[in-house]
């Protein structure tokens, strides 16, 4: 993908089939389901790919265990569906991780266990692996570190890991693959009108100032927690349809939960599950569920969500973590949809909501990463009879993603990038940006070269993840990361500079207050 190639597609006279606005899971998502059916479609996001939530997830293709005891049945199939399909069409990206629940008290075995065998049933054959119970010497064997006093055993199980950055750039690159146009740093400041009809959008080039009236068919509102402030360009008096919450997670040093599987607890005190995941050589603990009033650009962890998440994994390692072993924290802004006066989003449904303006402006909000697929295919059913496009049939149950690769892992770092990590190898630049978490300098010149990454943070928070990994790391590596960038884009000196102090106060919101 190049940006100035995709950018000198938006000057054509004929109108776009589909324009997307959003460019996180549900717009990409939306985007490579369009072009495949054969639409013109574009995509236009403001930031970079995946820059907001959809980066910022807890790493889970899942089907929700804690939908099930909600009763929300329709919800997990939905989603244990999408799961199967998801790997199937990514296995470069999405790979089983086992779960144990520790079990401390005498009802806990039988209650998780029979649970779990019914989230199997639902799976069927898309299923990840098989639950079964575990004495107390099998759940020390599985985690090593896990708090002893009190435990009887616990209960296995299967679920998807994926990374989910990874996946939007892989998104991003099948949709340009299917002829799709993207563009990013692309802000929408308007949508065109005929006869109270949307016929477009208008847009503005954040890197060069320039203006665009771009027309369509139809215009996809699939911007998240933002979806009410582009309803309100359409309808201005239009209510309230998103209650924003923001999820905190922390990442720490491997030794805290070494092994290949990770912890599930079932129930905190604010009614939330918690994960403790193996994740690139970390440990991810996640996540909190706090409603926001606001919506800020870059959200912040409150102190009382990290202490909450460090008392609450306390309760099952041996090894107690503090502030001090914090390499990065994280947040994300879930776009859940409404439910009447709910105030408790933690109970409110990650079910997708279509909605229609007057104007004909198609919305989609709510769901969650394992689900995009489906959202996307009926956002698209929903958006070709507003557009009056050709009846085409979504392929994407069957579309390989991006990098399709079935071959064995290198475990050299590059395994993600599926079948371009041959070419990757190929760039000759193998020197360690970042050692610790096995990055190289030929990363970086792939991703200004094919994954339209534009700035140090495209490169160290969402191609190589470095950000939320360890955030000092980062930090480190941020001045190389400009000059191969400045080299390979035609950048100054000063621009470099910009670039280190830009990032360096990104990374300064990834690091907790000691």
């Amino acid at each position: 993908m190049n940006r100035e190639m995709m950018l000198g597609q938006l000057g054509a006279d004929e109108p776009w089939d589909v324009i997307i606005v959003g460019g996180g899971a549900t717009g990409l998502g939306c985007a490579v389901d369009a072009a495949a059916r054969g639409y013109r479609t574009l995509l236009l996001e403001r930031h970079d790919f995946a820059q907001g939530t959809s980066s910022r997830s807890t790493k889970l293709v899942h089907g929700g265990v804690r939908y099930l005891e909600q009763g929300n049945f329709t919800l997990v199939l939905e989603a244990l569906r999408e799961r199967g399909i998801l790997r199937a069409n990514a296995p470069h990206l999405v790979h089983d991780q086992p779960f144990v629940v520790p079990n401390y008290v005498w009802w806990e075995a039988p209650f998780y266990g029979f649970g779990l065998k019914a989230y199997d049933l639902m799976a069927g054959r898309l299923g990840f692996g098989k639950s079964r119970l575990l004495s107390k010497e099998a759940t020390i064997e599985r985690i090593p570190t896990v708090t002893t006093d009190g435990l009887r055993g616990g209960v296995v199980y299967h679920d998807g890991q994926f990374d989910d950055a990874r996946l939007a750039i892989a998104l991003a690159q099948t949709a340009a693959d299917e002829g799709a146009t993207l563009a990013t740093r692309m802000d929408v400041t308007g949508l065109i009108h005929e006869d109270g009809l949307v016929t477009g959008v208008a847009a503005r080039d954040k890197l060069t100032g320039n203006t665009y009236e771009l027309r369509a068919k139809v215009v996809i509102n699939a911007t998240g927690p933002w979806s009410d402030t582009m309803r309100r360009m359409d309808e201005p008096d239009a209510a309230d349809t998103i209650a924003p919450s923001q999820g905190v997670h922390i990442a720490l040093e491997r030794r805290f939960l070494p092994g290949d599987s990770a912890i599930m607890v079932p129930h905190t005190s604010d009614g939330r599950v918690i994960f403790v995941i193996p994740w690139h050589d970390r440990v991810l603990v996640g996540t909190t569920d706090t409603s926001l009033d606001d919506i800020p650009e870059e959200p912040r962890a409150r102190d009382e969500e990290i202490a909450f998440l460090l008392e609450t994994v306390a309760r099952y390692l041996t090894n107690d973590p503090t502030v001090e072993d914090i390499k990065s924290v994280f947040v994300g802004i879930r776009p859940l949809v409404r439910a009447g006066d709910d105030k408790n989003t933690a109970e409110l449904s990650r079910n997708h909501v279509i909605r229609i303006s007057g104007g004909g402006l198609v919305s989609v909000a709510g769901g969650k990463w394992t689900t995009y697929r489906k959202m996307a295919m009926d956002t698209i059913d929903q958006a070709a009879v507003v557009g009056d496009l050709p009846t085409r049939e979504c392929p994407t149950r069957e579309l390989r993603i991006h990098g399709y690769d079935q071959s064995e892992p290198r475990n050299d770092g590059l395994d993600l990038y599926g079948s371009d990590a041959e070419a990757i190898r190929a760039i000759g630049r193998d020197d360690w940006l970042i050692e610790s978490l096995s990055i190289r300098e030929s990363q970086v010149l792939w991703a200004a070269r094919e994954e339209m990454a534009l700035t140090v943070e495209d490169v160290l928070a969402r191609r190589t993840r470095a950000l939320f990994l360890d955030a000092r790391a980062g930090l480190a590596a941020a001045p190389r990361v400009a000059e191969l960038l400045a080299e390979e884009l035609g950048h100054d000196t000063s621009w470099r500079a910009d670039q280190v102090a830009a990032f360096a106060a990104v990374a300064e919101i990834h690091l907790p207050n000691t």
